[in-house]
């Protein structure tokens, strides 16, 4: 709500004289709401969100216009534009009073606009789109998208509604494989190696207990195991050479967290994932 003030004067023979100060109040009939479904996020994510809209009047808001900021915020010496989220096309959903209405059109992606919108009398309407989670997104512990949609039309002022989402911390592990040599004679010696990249903001550490499972096969014998260039021994693993089922104990993978980092020129985030490297060699039998 909001409050308003007036006063009058009257002017005579050199006098001014002033009335009393009267004080109004303007009920705001529109209020909204903006919701995120998720509240954290990763690159590529596809994030809903649902802007909320009541109308507490007696009479309907017609033609209303929703612009979304989609997270625009500014970065670098000269203040440029990034945008965070993009609008998925298509994904518009219209409710007015929790029934489905046909979407109206977007006039704008980038930022999202849409217009003709409306409001029945002690009523609500709801808008509910999907934007994916793009390279300007800020990566890393602290960072986050503030989402704002300002909502626009006749006798409507000053509505807006925030969704505040945050990088997803922990730890984000994945792993690949590869085989050396490719071709081996029977009996042969083989090299094994697992690269684990993590990029989230923590690091993996002891606690997490990470696991480490393969089952070779062939099975391998003489089996040397070594982590970081650091040779193991049977405190770090378990291996039953007749199945060839090879299992780390708990906490003995560790990998550091990933290192962010914006272009200050193009504003484009990148991420540099934590590495840890697990060898195994052995012969094939």
């Amino acid at each position: 709500m909001a409050a308003f003030y007036n006063q009058a004067s009257l002017s005579y023979n050199g006098t001014v004289t002033s009335s009393n100060i009267t004080t109004g109040e303007i009920l705001e009939v529109l209020s909204a709401t903006k919701t995120a479904v998720s509240d954290s996020y990763t690159a590529g994510d596809e994030i809903v969100f649902v802007v909320n809209m009541v109308n507490s009047g007696s009479a309907s808001l017609n033609n209303i216009t929703l612009t979304d900021d989609l997270g625009a915020y500014s970065f670098g010496e000269t203040s440029s534009q990034a945008i965070p989220l993009t609008y998925i096309e298509g994904s518009l959903q219209y409710f007015v009073n929790g029934l489905p209405q046909p979407a109206p059109a977007e006039t704008s992606v980038s930022p999202l606009i849409v217009s003709g919108l409306n409001v029945p009398a002690g009523g609500n309407t709801a808008v509910v789109y999907a934007a994916r989670v793009n390279e300007f997104a800020p990566l890393g512990d602290g960072a986050s998208i503030t989402n704002t949609a300002d909502i626009t039309g006749t006798g409507i002022t000053g509505v807006s509604a925030q969704a505040n989402i945050s990088s997803e911390e922990g730890a984000v592990l994945t792993i690949s494989k590869s085989l050396s040599p490719v071709a081996v004679e029977e009996n042969g010696a083989v090299t094994y190696t697992f690269t684990i990249q993590n990029s989230g903001s923590a690091p993996a550490d002891e606690a997490d207990e990470v696991i480490f499972t393969d089952v070779f096969d062939p099975v391998l014998t003489n089996l040397r195991a070594s982590f970081n260039g650091t040779e193991w021994t049977a405190a770090n693993y378990t291996y039953d050479q007749a199945s060839g089922s090879f299992t780390s104990l708990p906490g003995q993978i560790t990998v550091p967290a990933a290192s962010f980092s914006q272009d200050p020129d193009t504003g484009i985030w990148s991420v540099q994932p934590g590495i840890s490297t697990l060898t195994i060699t052995g012969n094939i039998s």
